[in-house]
């Protein structure tokens, strides 16, 4: 069973419908998907039903924007299998999707105030049907360049970092206690790619509040990646995941289900999500 347990939608930031990121899966032989979209399950009712229509299974995901206070750093936390209401991720991420939209709004102001001329209506139309905006949706008004180009690339760190006019970023949820809302919720809880954001040192401290597994396959992880991973999970007793990090024309090209994880009948994301 081939799975691509890391997508996302236009929920958050992506650029492609839920319906063509089921097709392009099952164009890969993808048998389960799992949509990871930030801080958000919105995605997950029409998910199950495209995904039933194709002979996809698709497990309940999300991606948490968390941080390590510890070590000043982000953190990214994904969690599966929970329960459809997912009441504690809801509540957690809503505050992180606030956080997110106003500072969105604020960042339009700014970038108005250095002689760009966008149309917040038109923004907030754009990332539809996520009513967050995010950063790439504001990117969009901005330029027809190729996520991966170095004109778009040069322009979003011109805008976005350093000293750029709309620099700056929210509190993020604690890492802790995103692990802790998908406990709540009946989730598995995943360290997504460790190597991006170099959170291996956190791992180990994750357990004691129920961290399930970490994320191996992934486009930004190399050789030295995949070897630390099963270290800490063999070391751990923690499972590991795989997915693609699809965003369509928000990210760098991927084909779905080119970073597989590969479930068996005995896998423990399959027994729990099955």
């Amino acid at each position: 069973m081939k799975a691509d347990l890391h997508v996302h939608s236009h929920y958050s930031d992506g650029s492609d419908s839920v319906e063509e990121v089921i097709k392009q899966a099952k164009h890969q032989n993808v048998t389960h998907l799992s949509f990871v979209d930030h801080d958000t399950v919105t995605s997950l009712p029409e998910a199950m039903e495209q995904g039933q229509k194709v002979g996809i299974h698709i497990i309940p995901g999300i991606e948490i924007s968390a941080y390590d206070f510890k070590r000043n750093r982000k953190v990214h936390v994904l969690g599966y299998g929970y329960d459809t209401q997912a009441r504690y991720l809801t509540e957690l991420c809503q505050a992180i999707l606030h956080r997110r939209h106003t500072h969105s709004l604020w960042q339009i102001d700014q970038l108005n105030a250095h002689g760009y001329h966008m149309d917040k209506s038109q923004v907030i139309d754009t990332a539809k049907p996520s009513s967050t905006i995010y950063k790439q949706h504001i990117m969009k008004q901005l330029t027809d360049a190729p996520y991966s180009s170095e004109t778009y690339q040069s322009l979003y760190r011109s805008l976005f970092k350093g000293d750029g006019p709309a620099s700056g970023d929210i509190v993020y949820a604690d890492v802790y206690d995103a692990v802790r809302a998908i406990k709540q919720d009946g989730g598995l809880a995943v360290i997504a790619h460790p190597g991006q954001l170099n959170s291996y040192n956190l791992i180990p401290e994750l357990l004691e509040v129920g961290l399930d597994g970490i994320e191996r396959n992934h486009p930004d992880h190399q050789a030295d990646d995949h070897s630390k991973v099963e270290r800490l999970a063999h070391d751990y007793n923690l499972f590991v995941t795989g997915g693609s990090d699809y965003h369509g024309q928000f990210g760098t090209p991927v084909i779905i289900g080119s970073q597989p994880k590969i479930l068996s009948k005995h896998d423990r994301l399959f027994q729990h999500c099955k």
